[in-house]
């Protein structure tokens, strides 16, 4: 979601030298909006060891994009002589623009477009685009993984990804996933699970439920693999994930079910996006647990969502 902002910055400062820190920063490679990607290190000890460098450099404008007191630390702690960040979490001594946050809230794409305006540069395109650039032997290597999964070159692949970032409270049921894969299967398309190694637990039990045999990527794949891999995809359903976002970007239509997030502010951008959100009386909460039974992601059901494929795939 941060791609249009990233885009526009480049291109308005051509001649500055941009550095892009993140824990998926280096995703980017290849998408032409920074000179280095880093990613942010997890551990206290090397985020010290990190700040002490880049104070010794410090960058003319930092232009921090998550609502975090950690995020508008760093760049105080990194020395940027601006900075630029939304007036929240308590960090307005810790920005020197501190922008008033939105009301009513944006969607994420515009809320990081509103804060390259305040830099002086135009903010753009409103949803994100992926160039193919990056890791020249992803797609081969993509063939040879499927290959290996059983799944011919011809076949129409719908991605189901298991994975639910910050808890989970945005996961679907696993037995739901298994669900769909039967039906998916009925209309002739190949499911195929994906999703990081601590997904794995998930996904069995999604394959458990199912009364065929399912594909399964289950943290077989890598970060640099993962654009090419979704774009081998007919379509990709998921909860309201990071991987939904680069998935749309990449051009791959998408069917996202939303519960204890909102839709408005977090959905795929794209022309062949799909929301399933059910709208519970006490959603959007935005919690990672959920303190009772569950009903957002429960009332999705499994022929909602497969119809939501079809109308995806069709478009």
């Amino acid at each position: 979601m941060a791609l249009p902002a990233l885009a526009a910055l480049r291109s308005g400062f051509p001649e500055a030298r941009i550095t892009v820190m993140g824990r998926w920063a280096p995703l980017l490679r290849g998408q032409g909006v920074a000179d280095a990607l880093l990613p942010y290190p997890r551990s206290l000890g090397e985020r010290r060891r990190l700040a002490r460098v880049l104070h010794q450099d410090p960058a003319d404008l930092a232009l921090v994009l998550p609502n975090s007191l950690e995020a508008a630390l760093a760049a105080r702690l990194w020395g940027g002589r601006r900075r630029i960040g939304f007036d929240t979490d308590g960090r307005y001594r810790l920005l020197t623009d501190a922008v008033p946050l939105p009301s009513p809230r944006l969607h994420q794409v515009d809320e990081y477009r509103l804060l390259v305006d305040r830099t002086g540069a135009a903010s753009g395109l409103e949803r994100p685009v992926w160039k193919s650039a990056g890791d020249r032997g992803a797609p081969a290597e993509v063939a040879v993984l499927l290959a290996a999964l059983g799944i011919p070159a011809a076949a129409r692949v719908i991605g189901l990804h298991m994975g639910s970032a910050g808890g989970p409270a945005k996961r679907w049921p696993a037995e739901r996933f298994g669900r769909l894969a039967e039906r998916l299967i009925e209309d002739d398309f190949t499911p195929l699970l994906l999703g990081a190694p601590e997904d794995t637990g998930v996904a069995e039990e999604a394959r458990r439920a199912a009364r065929a045999a399912i594909a399964s990527a289950v943290g077989r794949d890598r970060p640099a693999l993962l654009p090419a891999l979704l774009a081998r995809l007919h379509c990709l359903v998921s909860g309201d994930t990071g991987v939904a976002h680069l998935a749309a970007a990449v051009g791959v239509p998408t069917v996202t079910l939303f519960g204890p997030t909102d839709a408005r502010l977090t959905a795929p951008r794209s022309q062949a996006a799909r929301v399933v959100d059910q709208r519970a009386p006490c959603a959007p909460c935005f919690l990672a647990r959920c303190p009772i039974d569950h009903g957002c992601m429960s009332a999705i059901e499994v022929d909602e969502v497969a119809r939501r494929v079809r109308e995806a795939v069709a478009r």
